[in-house]
């Protein structure tokens, strides 16, 4: 049933077992499939995929270890979505090939690329994969599918096969010589042999997949050398031809283990659970088994000072665990019998038993990788400007070469070498690879340090976005405050003609039916006092009110302010006691009769320390904060100015903080919503960026909020903003940065004073500069 009886939160974990009351859908409009594209979600206003790229250097198939569990192929509409993995396929070079190979085929609908990790997906018809698999190995491409079922657990990618090193290193010595014996007079002839000898040492791939890219009408950083490299050779440039293609190759190298690190941001992820667990036999013995083969239900045994496996609940055993990994804390957190243990996380003082409630695949650790290289997958503002940008800069920059080699010989009659020449150094000037390389490692290694912080972001466009929050929404239970009230007052009125013991046991029959925290907390302190319960007939949530039902044939309701005043049952004396309790900051809840209200019961929560160091942080980072609850408005009060927040406003129906929400967004303001339950959806949904509170461990929260805290720890928020700055800033520099550079050379190239060497020392130079800024933010 629904937990919103009395308008505040309930847990994103009991969604599933909820399903059935309103709003039971956590931003189902916000986070549709997008079937267009083979995975990912469509942001829920302006942010659609972009998936058009530009050419960018291509890197090595160097080898990667990658946290990536390839799906199965799936059946969409009449049609098949399959992902490929294809380790060759480092940046957009590859993309645009791929694209415009695959795009002429009538049976492919559409193709989504995770270039970080090196997936493509692609919707197409039933029996068009082999021709698709087919179409990537003509590329030179050498396409993987998945492998395994869909219960297995994420595994690293298989590694590309290293190359031998020493073909790098003959190139090297004959470029080298190449240009100490033209220095030195020698015959051209010995200086030709030479430079020949490196280009075909180290560039043989270069000119096969530049030559695949011309023929597939693609001007890619392959072709651009190639073409390059070729002209030099036959203006007799020898140790400029050479020493070009060594540079290139030696760049690729060193890029593409770069690349790597900012691809593998989340190995160690991966590496936080053991291969095996020791798992209890049906002669109680203990034996140690491979992870994907421990089923539910198994108890499974960790000692101090071991890993936990797997995601499960203890059943004997006390220790402090180590849960740094998931959620960022810092201190250990104390577990007994009955408390949930999480996969990848560190036990420290005792042994513990626990039964395993999550399959390899689907512990909370498996749920947070799988979100985060969705993540990469898709694409931020930045990155699609900077992708649009590209496609047009290499066109441009090419056709100005062009001109430059053959208007100066033929108008003004300057020699064609030197123009040729100089036209030869703008193509290499025209790979834009320092350009589109530069936002994806930013925002991958964003991702990463934010996971690695418990901060789960579900994409680019939330990271880049949240600088500009301006206004926060808050709800009160469960994010403001522990979500764990307790009973503090009980009354009977005085002309009601019960018992204190029947009103009791009233009240507690139809709070424990309902898992709302003030049921729960009016449920407990009767069990407490040994209060006796009845059954409940005919009972009925009532969204934003209490709960009804029947009682030995007699409805009876249990609800707050609004729901009496419904009700009619209000009285003067009723009124002036609830004013009192609630500017207390109590919320209280009425146990009412076909005829009067019988009894009153207040319940109090306790506002989290974590809450006031936020809420101050979030001010002095300049957001408007306001909460936005069910709760009375003296109730909101109070507990706004316990906590510091700068607005309360109270008897919200989740009607009520949708629209407020959709105010302040047609305002013009960046809007976010924290919330932990399911009447917060629909304004999670409206707001610019929702953040779920406490998702370690529930699947409801992690795979639908934008931002993810895996704790209930509101400081994270702040972290969360000061990141998103830092990215932004970083994707400010790199832009510049390779942009700048790459201005300066083309001057240059075209005042005489660059060479070709200097233009691939460039290229070079700005690609490891963004990377390098980019990986920065790992450190964050």
């Amino acid at each position: 049933m629904p937990h919103d009886h009395y308008a505040e939160t309930d847990r994103p974990g009991q969604a599933e077992a909820n399903a059935g009351g309103p709003d039971g859908h956590l931003h189902e409009e916000n986070h549709q499939h997008a079937e267009s594209c083979g995975h990912g979600h469509e942001h829920k206003q302006a942010h659609s995929h972009d998936h058009t790229h530009s050419d960018c250097c291509a890197t090595s198939s160097a080898a990667v270890l990658t946290p990536l569990r390839l799906p199965q192929s799936e059946t969409v509409g009449a049609d098949v979505r399959t992902a490929i993995r294809i380790l060759q396929m480092d940046c957009p070079t590859e993309e645009t090939l791929i694209r415009k190979k695959l795009g002429r085929m009538p049976y492919v609908r559409s193709m989504d690329f995770n270039l970080m990790q090196r997936v493509l997906t692609v919707v197409h018809a039933p029996d068009a994969l082999g021709s698709i698999l087919a179409t990537l190995r003509s590329l030179d491409f050498t396409p993987e599918l998945a492998d395994a079922g869909p219960d297995a657990a994420p595994s690293a990618a298989p590694q590309a096969p290293a190359k031998p090193w020493w073909p790098l290193a003959l190139a090297g010595v004959a470029a080298a010589g190449s240009e100490a014996v033209n220095w030195l007079g020698a015959p051209a002839w010995v200086s030709a042999a030479l430079a020949i000898l490196a280009v075909v040492s180290c560039g043989l791939t270069t000119y096969r997949k530049g030559w695949l890219a011309i023929r597939n009408g693609n001007l890619n950083i392959n072709a651009l050398m190639s073409i390059a490299v070729t002209g030099a050779l036959l203006l007799r440039q020898w140790p400029e031809a050479a020493m070009v293609m060594v540079l290139f190759t030696i760049a690729e190298l060193i890029e593409a283990k770069s690349l790597d690190r900012a691809r593998n941001a989340i190995q160690g992820l991966m590496q936080l659970t053991p291969e095996q667990a020791s798992v209890q036999q049906a002669d109680g013995s203990w034996l140690a088994t491979e992870l994907k083969a421990v089923p539910l239900g198994a108890v499974v045994r960790v000692k101090p000072g071991e890993r936990i496996a797997l995601d499960g609940e203890i059943v004997a055993g006390r220790s402090s665990v180590d849960q740094a990994p998931i959620t960022g804390e810092s201190l250990p957190v104390d577990k007994t019998v009955g408390d949930a243990v999480f996969a990848g996380t560190i036990n420290q003082a005792g042994s513990l038993d626990f039964r395993v409630t999550a399959a390899a695949a689907n512990t909370t650790l498996a749920r947070i990788i799988h979100a985060v290289e969705e993540a990469q997958g898709t694409k931020a503002p930045t990155q699609r400007f900077v992708d649009q940008f590209s496609r047009v800069y290499t066109p441009i920059v090419f056709v100005v070469a062009l001109g430059v080699a053959v208007l100066p010989p033929l108008l003004f009659g300057g020699l064609w070498q030197a123009w040729i020449y100089k036209a030869l150094v703008l193509l290499v000037i025209a790979c834009p690879c320092a350009l589109v390389i530069s936002t994806p490692v930013t925002i991958v290694s964003g991702l990463a340090a934010a996971a690695r912080k418990g901060i789960l972001i579900k994409g680019g466009a939330y990271l880049e976005q949240g600088r500009k929050l301006k206004r926060l929404a808050l709800d009160k239970t469960g994010t403001l405050t522990h979500g764990k009230p307790v009973q503090t007052e009980f009354e009977i009125l005085v002309d009601v003609g019960l018992a204190d013991a029947r009103c009791r046991s009233l009240a507690a029959s139809l709070a424990g039916r309902s898992d709302h925290p003030v049921s729960m907390a009016i449920a407990a302190a009767a069990k407490t006092a040994s209060v006796s319960t009845v059954p409940v007939d005919a009972f009925e949530a009532l969204a934003g009110r209490g709960v009804r039902g029947e009682i030995d044939g007699s409805p009876y309701w249990l609800g707050n302010h609004r729901l009496v005043e419904e009700l009619g049952r209000c009285s003067a004396s009723l009124e002036a006691r609830l004013d009192l309790l609630e500017k207390q900051g109590k919320t209280v809840v009425m146990l009412v009769s076909a005829e009067r209200v019988l009894a009153l019961f207040a319940v109090a929560d306790t506002v989290k320390d974590t809450s006031r160091a936020a809420i101050a942080d979030l001010q002095r980072l300049g957001v408007h904060t306001a909460m936005l609850t069910g709760d009375n408005p003296h109730t909101a009060a109070a507990i706004a100015q316990q906590v510091g927040i700068d607005e309360a406003r109270g008897d919200q129906l989740p009607e009520d903080k949708l629209n407020t929400v959709a105010g302040w967004s047609q305002e013009g303001a960046t809007v976010g919503m924290v919330g932990d339950g399911i009447n917060d959806a629909p304004a999670l949904a409206r707001a610019d960026i929702g953040f779920a509170m406490g998702a370690m461990g529930t699947d409801t929260a992690i795979e639908t909020a934008d931002v993810a805290l895996m704790d209930d720890d509101l400081r994270k928020i702040p972290q969360f903003i000061r990141l998103s700055k830092a990215t932004h800033a970083v994707l400010v520099q790199n832009i510049t940065l390779a942009l700048g550079i790459k201005s300066v050379f083309l001057v240059l190239a075209l005042t005489g004073l660059g060479t070709m060497w200097m233009a691939v020392f460039a290229d070079v130079g700005a690609s490891l500069l963004v990377v390098a800024n980019g990986l920065r933010l790992l450190r964050k």
